[in-house]
């Protein structure tokens, strides 16, 4: 071998931020001139240089280069021994290369810095920070918090007193601050406060000071007595209101309209008016035939026509009855509703339920449908009457729908209104559980009425 090298010193310390020089010596043992290169290998070799780059020697001469340590003051170079080496590599034989070691102990260093997040803040009845602590230096620290402030006025404490922080680490402590006294109306009050983060290890370091302020706001708000005052206004105002216009007027539309339906209901109709007076007529003829066969029978004329008045009143008696035949026919129905539930699993066969099934001897007019998806489901629902289907929708467009048909569909007797449910995915209620099964509902509304009776045939006179 050629090449020979060394280091002045193979033991040297280095300041973090600083830096140290250690020499390095080569020879050059050959017979030829030699140029040499420099590499520092190991983990100090992102912050060290070699100066000169590279050494040209003559045969049986020495040459020295220079090694720079220089560690930054930063948590990402740890305290402690650092392993190095400097390769030098002759270029005319590279693969007799010589490498000499030596080792750098980086000297520990305690740097941290605080943060209040943020450094104002405000609350009825507390109020939250958070005290950000950041490690910048080379060596773990525990880091102790402390607040300084009126204990009298607002009370300070922390989720965290003690803070352990890795090099390069960074914690959060919550800090409330709590009112000694509520404060129900005002201004608000201002309390300033400080938090003072010592830390304790090998390296000292001084406190590091955070100032802060916590603003205690009223619980009841400025403008409270004037929406109060606001709010009792517009109630008299809409009080006068009702009393002095609408209410009179809201009076009179109801006594007119309960006058219009009691006249309704009191005067006959045109087919009954007809009725009575055919058999008023009829009386009366009666009467006037009954007059002249007394006369003729020498009779009295009085007890014709008394005869002829009773046939009279006969008559009118019998128009009397048919008049309440006609409105007890033409009746407007009795109002029904009825409402049903399905449920039904994925992926199974389609779930069906009868919502109203017609009485026999009667007509129930559909007027009202109404079908709720409360889960907000997926799928098809099918209502149906009979074998007639009345709608077909899709579940995952709608949550509720309602359907009111001017013209009635009408059901006959004995016939079914029906609900069929196929559940594709089952929906999820905001805020819970997401349900096992697909659950709908159908409400239906209508009147129910009389069958109409078969008309007779007609016969031979």
């Amino acid at each position: 071998m050629t090449t020979a090298a060394s280091l002045d010193t193979t033991a040297v310390t280095a300041e973090p931020g600083g830096l140290v020089e250690v020499p390095l010596q080569v020879r050059n043992s050959g017979s030829t001139v030699e140029e040499y290169r420099f590499e520092v290998v190991g983990q100090a070799a992102a912050w060290a240089t070699v100066e000169p780059t590279s050494l040209s020697l003559f045969p049986d001469s020495t040459g020295t280069a220079v090694l720079t340590l220089s560690p930054p003051r930063s948590s990402e170079v740890p305290a402690g021994d650092v392993p190095f080496g400097v390769r030098v590599v002759p270029t005319s034989a590279p693969d007799t290369v010589v490498v000499p070691e030596g080792i750098v102990t980086v000297l520990p260093f305690a740097e941290i810095t605080g943060e209040l997040v943020p450094r104002g803040f405000d609350g009825a009845w507390r109020g939250h920070t958070d005290v950000a602590v950041d490690n910048r230096g080379n060596i773990p620290v525990t880091v102790r918090l402390a607040a300084q402030g009126d204990s009298s006025r607002v009370r300070l404490r922390f989720s965290r007193e003690t803070v352990e922080l890795p090099p390069g680490a960074a914690e959060l402590s919550r800090l409330t601050a709590r009112p000694a006294r509520r404060l129900w109306r005002g201004a608000p009050v201002v309390h300033p406060f400080q938090v003072v983060a010592t830390p304790t290890g090998e390296v000292p370091h001084a406190p590091v000071p955070l100032d802060g302020t916590y603003q205690q706001d009223a619980i009841l708000p400025r403008w409270l007595p004037r929406a109060l005052m606001a709010t009792a206004a517009a109630v008299v105002a809409l009080a006068i209101v009702w009393f002095a216009l609408l209410r009179p007027v809201v009076r009179s539309a109801a006594r007119a309209e309960t006058e219009k339906q009691v006249a309704a209901v009191l005067s006959p109709s045109p087919k009954a008016s007809g009725t009575a007076g055919g058999g008023g007529s009829s009386g009366a003829s009666a009467g006037a035939g009954g007059t002249g066969q007394d006369a003729a029978a020498g009779g009295s004329p009085s007890s014709g026509a008394a005869a002829g008045s009773t046939a009279g009143s006969t008559g009118r008696g019998t128009g009397g009855a048919g008049s309440t035949g006609t409105g007890g026919s033409g009746g407007a129905g009795d109002p029904r509703s009825a409402q049903a539930g399905v449920t039904d699993s994925v992926g199974g066969d389609p779930t069906s339920d009868t919502v109203y099934r017609v009485p026999a001897g009667q007509v129930f007019d559909l007027t009202d449908l109404v079908v709720q998806n409360p889960q907000g489901d997926s799928g098809t629902v099918v209502i149906a009457s009979g074998t007639r289907t009345l709608l077909r929708l899709a579940l995952q467009n709608f949550r509720d729908q309602d359907y009111h048909f001017v013209t009635p569909i009408v059901v006959p007797a004995g016939g079914r209104v029906t609900v069929t449910v196929t559940c594709s995915q089952v929906g999820k209620p905001v805020g819970g559980p997401t349900p096992a099964q697909c659950d709908e509902s159908v409400l239906v509304g209508g009147t129910l009425r009389q069958a109409p009776s078969a008309s007779p045939s007609p016969t031979a006179s």
